[in-house]
């Protein structure tokens, strides 16, 4: 006796415009019924099939035998103090995913995860010592949009636009999980989808060249470089992709990306200050001519501690006048405010629950019981 195979309902939520389309086509249907779905599932929030009242109803049947609307599953919600908002997201068994919205004046960002955990590790960086699972689907990466928009009424008829920005910028690497970030920022950028100005979609990557050099062909989202050091000796212990590709190859790949879009746009420059490792005054010299010949603007971000590590935030003095030397070199300087702290969802927090395959997890948790403490990392003079 044979068991016989079920062929996997195809989940239509990840799906960009162009896929949509060859989906359609695949099942004899018009291109257009890509975009009425879109609509449905992106503008209206549309879960069940039943709920399309302009599809016939023999081709809502025809959905329900092979395709699905299925979003990730909200596992628990925390609201801080300070508006800031954070879904934990089951991504599989024993597996998820955070993401965190942060209301500000005039707008509303969601930053977004590509990855179960990271395949990095950034020495200051919570996510990347839980270690790495996988990648998120395409459905797993705009179901958090989905989840957001659901969240605060913005896809009921005249609700209000609350996510006005999206930056991936949240668990993973978003270039070491290509094809389905590209698909999800499309939709997210799509008029079908969720209608964000490219400007207000941006991709935040350390450093994979080869993937930032492809970019280009699939999306004219806004680029921020996760830089954190002014030398190749300091990044290298800070950000360990560098030294796969060094400092001069990724600026060289980002102003590549930038100088071919059909606008005129500025890279972000991310540089999370850590005391005295990186923020002392030479440091700001070094990065302000670094970045001489790069069309950008430097987001500065105070360090957030968290377990597992014994790096401390810059000081306030520290701080501003690292900011003061790049504004008087000509720089475009922010500081990132810290928001969401008490619920930890800062930058640098977002660590999620899931099963840690490369065991990362686990070695540090070994060292900070052998050692009290984690090894600084060495100050470079």
């Amino acid at each position: 006796m044979t068991v016989e195979q079920v062929t996997p309902k195809v989940n239509l939520l990840g799906m960009s415009e162009q896929k949509m389309t060859e989906f359609f086509a695949s099942i004899g249907e018009k291109s257009f019924r890509a975009q009425q779905i879109m609509k449905w599932i992106h503008h209206l929030g549309a879960e069940d099939f039943d709920q399309m009242t302009n599809i016939s109803k023999s081709l809502r049947e025809k959905l329900k035998d092979i395709a699905e609307i299925t979003p990730p599953e909200v596992v628990q919600r925390w609201d801080s103090k300070d508006g800031t908002r954070k879904w934990l997201i089951r991504v599989g068994e024993g597996q998820n995913v955070e993401a965190v919205y942060i209301p500000e004046a005039g707008r509303g960002t969601l930053c977004v995860s590509s990855q179960v955990g990271c395949a990095l590790d950034c020495s200051f960086c919570s996510t990347g010592k839980q270690g790495f699972n996988r990648d998120l689907t395409a459905a797993e990466i705009i179901g958090q949009v989905f989840i957001a928009a659901k969240s605060f009424g913005q896809l009921e008829p005249k609700g209000d636009r609350k996510v006005t920005n999206v930056v991936m910028m949240g668990m993973g690497e978003p270039l070491m999980n290509f094809h389905n970030v590209m698909d999800s920022m499309n939709i997210m950028m799509s008029d079908f989808g969720y209608g964000i100005s490219k400007r207000r979609v941006t991709l935040s990557t350390s450093g994979v060249v080869p993937m930032l050099d492809k970019m280009g062909d699939y999306t004219d989202a806004c680029l921020a470089i996760s830089l954190h050091a002014p030398n190749d000796e300091l990044r290298n212990q800070l950000v360990p992709i560098n030294k796969k590709y060094p400092i001069k190859q990724l600026l060289d790949s980002a102003k590549r990306y930038i100088t071919g879009l059909s606008d005129k746009r500025d890279i972000t420059i991310e540089y999370t200050l850590i005391k005295e490792v990186n923020d002392r005054q030479h440091h700001a010299e070094e990065l302000a001519e670094l970045l001489r010949d790069i069309p950008c603007k430097v987001n500065l971000i105070p360090f957030n501690p968290f377990p597992l590590s014994d790096l401390e935030r810059v000081s306030n003095n520290a701080l501003y006048r690292f900011r003061d030397i790049l504004h008087n070199a000509g720089y475009v300087v922010t500081i990132r405010t810290t928001r969401g702290d008490d619920i930890d969802a800062a930058c640098g927090q977002l660590a999620g629950q899931f099963y840690d395959r490369t065991r990362r997890r686990e070695r540090y948790e070994a060292r900070a019981q052998d050692q009290e403490k984690i090894i600084p990392v060495k100050q470079v003079p």
